[in-house]
């Protein structure tokens, strides 16, 4: 008999994979940015440091860890932080692939990487500013 996997919410991201695991992830998806010709151009050489602890930071806070986000940088707010970007549906499934590769590549046990998925599929769509 199969048993479905455990739910996972989204708060409890953090306590399934920690720090580590977060920060594993976002190496992983930013070893990617440089190198892709839709995305790399949206992020400056300069900036890939900081752009990975920011994203490292909220996705801690989002999923029920430390608050260092919040104190460090308010609010999210996230539209209005990702407006100077051009994001249209290319950019934001390219996005994803590249998300969904640096997911697969932590290989996070069941429930985690639908979880991942869905969170952040919906924010990725959420960020949309062009048609």
């Amino acid at each position: 008999m199969h048993n479905p996997p455990p739910t996972l919410t989204e708060n409890e991201l953090y306590a399934a994979i920690g720090q580590a695991g977060i920060a594993r992830l976002v190496a992983a998806f930013y070893r990617q940015i440089p190198n892709d010709d839709l995305l790399g151009p949206m992020y400056p050489p300069q900036d890939l440091p900081g752009a990975e602890e920011r994203l490292r930071l909220f996705l801690m806070f989002r999923f029920g860890g430390p608050q260092d986000y919040l104190q460090r940088r308010g609010h999210p707010q996230l539209r209005m932080r990702h407006a100077p970007f051009t994001i249209n549906q290319q950019a934001r499934d390219r996005w994803m692939t590249l998300m969904n590769q640096a997911i697969e590549e932590c290989q996070f046990p069941d429930p985690v990487p639908q979880v991942l998925r869905n969170f952040l599929g919906h924010v990725a769509t959420f960020l949309i500013n062009q048609a």
